[in-house]
């Protein structure tokens, strides 16, 4: 084997290597045996891995170096033949709440381009799809319903009527607006209601209609009407080209890419910031036991000598009010529960303030360390009560995709093999190479996270909630999605926590790796992966020092 086609370590004294001397080969899978302490993760990550991760950060300038991860020079005489380097290892970096699956595995990021391109807006009034139309579309529709349609009754049954709805500006007057639309040819205006004008653009016989007057007129009543029109059959049909729903008249902006994702401004839910959930008050802390009375103690905060005239003022107030201090909480009627907790006033206006004032109190005291600690005892996370934990704003969950309608918080809630069977059975109406790119890309990140065994988290899984080897297999799956080559990958243990028929799988993703050009140093135990490696290296006989 040439030089140049593997990788040459001389005196390798890493932690308990004892000056080890190898050469490993290119592009293709190796798998470190031995025994605990034998120093294979010394040889794999702490001296592989590391050389090879502070030899490309060198390649960046000074600037962008500052960035990124540094390791240490491992303690070896000399490395040749090493390519830039990637550790899939069992330890969870992730601490942050907004990081789940989808985000791991940028899922995330091709069902928000996806969902900008090819999502279907559902009004929430109606309920009905906002689809923007075109004047052809709108001459089919008023044909069909022609042709569908019976004439109505009266002296105009035989007759189609289009026209524009306009409203009246807060400057403007109605006479104003009416000499306006005279100058311009249009003098049938009718009022609908103190704010808006009907204007009846044209009429003509149902049975000599043309087809190339019918698509002008909707051209020119859609630029009158700022994007919205009426035709007038049997019944009034509303049409509008932008998104706009003509049945409920709201009007919609157009999606961008940030709107469907959680750590975009534009797209996350104002009340949570895109965290699904909000810090708060628990009432079940500050009253623990609900068979106390007020007189023994119901309120638990209260109970510290700090905070005894609080219990004070609420005995006070009570009796005042007529209400029982010496049942339990439980047996308290719902609006004496409520006024304990909710209060009447201000206690600078001489009224009740409540438990809720009084944490508001301590809130504005959080600047003291001791304040601080009391509070986060009394405190829990709930769920977001704007979004319902979905992270998003109402407007970005008015966007549905396939026949079955699923929003994209829909299909975060979903396991990975159920979505990709939705993706595998989508169809979409947009003949759109981009979005078919997309669609493809999202399925093979789906394929990728059910072969290493991973088919049933779901996208809005939290990543801090996940082992050490489903953290390792998700790695896995975004290092194939990005058709990394020449690339040298170092594992440790992947195979832990598999059942034996994924173990397969996974094989063969370590397997596909390979044969797309990047060479793979796996520490392993598994006798079903060392079987499937091209060699094997057996660090020992026993534990080093």
């Amino acid at each position: 084997m040439p030089q140049s086609a593997a990788i040459t370590i001389t005196g390798a004294c890493q932690h308990n290597l004892k000056h080890l001397d190898l050469r490993l080969p290119l592009n293709e899978l190796i798998v470190v045996t031995g025994v605990s302490g034998s120093g294979k993760s010394s040889l794999a990550f702490d001296t592989l891995y590391a050389e090879g991760q502070r030899r490309y950060v060198e390649t960046f300038s000074p600037y962008a170096r500052q960035f990124l991860e540094r390791m240490d020079k491992p303690r070896v005489d000399r490395i040749d033949g090493i390519p830039p380097a990637i550790a899939v290892d069992q330890v969870n970096p992730v601490r942050t709440s907004r990081s789940t699956v989808g985000t791991m595995t940028e899922i995330n990021d091709r069902l928000k381009l996806l969902f900008a391109r090819a999502a279907v807006l559902i009004c929430p009034g109606c309920r009905q799809p906002v689809q923007r139309e075109t004047p052809q579309t709108i001459a089919d529709a008023v044909e069909r319903a022609i042709a569908a349609g019976t004439p109505g009754d009266g002296p105009d049954r035989d007759r189609l009527t289009l026209g524009f709805t306009i409203r009246v500006p807060s400057n403007f007057n109605e006479a104003e607006i009416r000499d306006w639309l005279g100058r311009q040819g249009y003098t049938r205006v009718q009022r609908r209601n103190a704010e808006l004008l009907e204007v009846t653009l044209d009429r003509f016989s149902l049975k000599k209609r043309r087809r190339a007057r019918l698509v002008n007129d909707i051209e020119q009543a859609l630029k009158h009407g700022h994007g919205a029109m009426w035709v007038r059959l049997s019944t009034e049909l509303s049409f509008s080209a932008g998104l706009h729903c003509a049945a409920c008249d709201r009007a919609f902006r157009e999606p961008t890419a940030n709107l469907f994702s959680f750590n975009a401004p534009v797209g996350a839910c104002e009340t949570c910031r895109g965290f699904g959930r909000t810090i708060g008050l628990d009432l079940e802390q500050v009253i623990p036991d609900p068979t106390r009375s007020l007189v023994d103690g119901a309120v638990k905060p209260w109970e510290s000598d700090a905070y005894r005239e609080c219990r004070r003022d609420l005995l006070r107030f009570a009796r005042r009010r007529g209400i029982q201090t010496e049942v339990p909480w439980h047996a308290l009627s719902e609006s004496a529960r409520q006024w304990v907790i909710e209060g009447e006033g201000d206690w600078e206006d001489g009224h009740w303030y409540g438990i809720r004032r009084f944490f508001d109190w301590l809130e504005s005291k959080s600047y003291r360390m001791h304040i601080r600690v009391l509070l986060s005892r009394y405190r829990a996370y709930r769920l977001c009560p704007a979004c319902q934990g979905a992270r998003l704003k109402p407007e970005a969950l008015m966007w549905r995709l396939g026949a079955a309608r699923l929003s994209i918080h829909d299909l975060m809630l979903l396991a990975a093999t159920d979505c990709r069977a939705f993706f595998r059975s989508l169809k979409l109406s947009a003949n759109d190479e981009a979005t078919a790119m997309l669609v493809d890309e999202i399925l093979s990140r789906f394929d990728y996270l059910v072969d290493v065994g991973l088919g049933y988290l779901t996208l809005d899984r939290q990543s801090r909630t996940l082992s050490g080897g489903e953290v390792q297999r998700i790695n896995l799956t975004t290092a194939l999605g990005a058709a990394l080559v020449n690339t040298l990958f170092v594992l440790d243990e992947p195979s832990i926590g598999l059942h034996p028929r994924d173990i397969r799988r996974l094989i063969a993703i370590l397997h596909r790796l390979r044969d797309a050009g990047n060479s793979l140093v796996v520490v392993e135990h598994d006798p079903d992966v060392i079987r499937a490696a091209d060699r094997v290296l057996d660090l020992g006989p026993g534990p080093g020092e």
